[in-house]
């Protein structure tokens, strides 16, 4: 729960954004983090997953992660969850459920189209992470 409570502090922080932080984890310790940046860096590619994927990878100088977890406050998205599944990150943990877009259960799972091993648990503290989203989009409509 720690680490997910990170991510959800990230997705905080975020300003003009849809709220989304990822966290990704090797031994025990955080080695990436990231928020959503798509408007900010006007790149549709800039989710907070990908983002934090590659500083992962800068990082540990390999794109094989399959030593380490990413915690994310939302299910990812396609674009998204075929990275995870190509970076072969060893688990995912997300908080909230997308039921438009999620890709690794919800509207669909990739994991069947290939042999993956990834393992998904849903979610994990889904209250405080749809919270962070219901409060952005409420604030939208204002």
């Amino acid at each position: 729960m720690e680490f997910m409570k990170q991510a959800i502090e990230l997705a905080k922080s975020v300003e003009d954004e849809i709220p989304v932080g990822a966290v990704i984890v090797k031994d025990g310790e955080i080695i990436s983090f990231a928020v959503n940046s798509k408007e900010k860096d006007k790149d549709v590619t800039s989710h907070a997953e990908i983002i934090a994927i590659r500083r992962a990878s800068q990082k540990l100088a390999t794109w094989h992660l399959d030593e380490c977890d990413l915690y994310v406050t939302l299910e990812p998205c396609p674009m998204c969850a075929w990275a995870i599944i190509n970076s072969r990150i060893k688990n995912v943990y997300f908080g909230t459920y997308d039921i438009n877009y999620g890709a690794l259960g919800s509207k669909l799972d990739l994991r069947q189209l290939v042999n993956s091993r990834l393992k998904v648990y849903g979610g994990i503290l889904e209250k405080e992470c749809s919270d962070v989203l219901l409060n952005y989009f409420k604030s939208l409509r204002k």
